[in-house]
């Protein structure tokens, strides 16, 4: 299966974030990619609760969801839309941030909400409080698909291990981290991270990304990292898409998971230990 990363510049205008979004679809489908993703909140990046509370729709009217639905089919691919801001039932009116697959039917084979939020003071002048606006979720996703087993999850998530070991030791072959990671902790630890995930699970990596500076209507205009990045099983960097909007490419084997935990079968090696006195 050839697989395609996305990496994109969201704004907080969905219409034309979708617009950019179809484009890549259609110009990935092009180039031979039958599974394809985009990055974290592909519709909507805003550091403006005003402007989510204008944009934001719930899943069954979220215009986006709808019309990558009939792109996927149109084209006839896998999707994953690495995650989209939605309205809930929240009792504090927080928005979920929810990844989804999509079958080439059109059909949502799985979706996931963030579980970990980025709740973090990387600086005195940069601070996020992702749980003021999101609700987290609350439970792994692995799906099934005929390229391998996915294991979904988004961004923050890649800091915590044990999620990643549990989707492996449950069939996981392909991990999935779309991201609008910080330009400040996405060079210090953004690649280390996904190859570390890789290389504890012996899985394929796929890590579609948010990049460069993203318009904003009201509130400050954030800036992301990019460099969406595919690991192999081993660990190796198979594709950087570096700092700009565009595509990258990358031939997917599911003998290659097979002969990396066949190496280092660390994945069936857990055992018990008392915790630290």
């Amino acid at each position: 299966m050839r697989a395609a990363l996305v990496q994109m510049t969201s704004g907080d205008d969905p219409a034309d974030n979708l617009r950019q979004a179809r484009g890549y679809l259609r110009e990935a489908a092009a180039g031979g990619a039958g599974f394809v993703l985009t990055p974290e909140v592909t519709n909507c990046l805003s550091a403006s609760r005003a402007v989510q509370e204008r944009a934001l729709q719930r899943q069954d009217a979220d215009p986006t969801l709808a019309a990558l639905r009939a792109e996927a089919a149109e084209l006839g691919i896998w999707l994953l839309i690495g995650s989209l801001a939605l309205k809930t039932d929240d009792p504090d009116g927080r928005f979920a941030n929810r990844s989804f697959l999509i079958a080439p039917d059109g059909g949502i084979a799985a979706w996931y909400d963030k579980i970990h939020m980025f709740d973090v003071q990387i600086s005195e002048t940069e601070t996020y409080r992702e749980s003021d606006g999101y609700r987290p979720g609350d439970r792994a996703v692995l799906a099934q698909t005929p390229f391998g087993a996915v294991g979904l999850s988004v961004c923050y998530d890649l800091r915590f291990a044990h999620l990643y070991r549990g989707l492996a030791q449950a069939g996981a072959e392909i991990l999935t981290v779309p991201a609008a990671f910080s330009p400040v902790t996405g060079a210090a630890h953004w690649e280390p991270l996904l190859r570390a995930r890789a290389i504890e699970t012996g899985c394929y990596v796929l890590a579609p990304a948010q990049c460069g500076l993203h318009p904003a209507s009201e509130g400050r205009a954030r800036r992301t990292h990019g460099h969406a990045l595919a690991v192999s099983p081993w660990g190796e960097v198979l594709a950087d898409a570096g700092a700009a909007p565009g595509i990258v490419y990358v031939d997917l084997n599911r003998q290659e998971v097979a002969r990396a935990r066949a190496r280092v079968p660390s994945i069936t090696h857990d055992r018990p230990f008392a915790p630290p006195a």
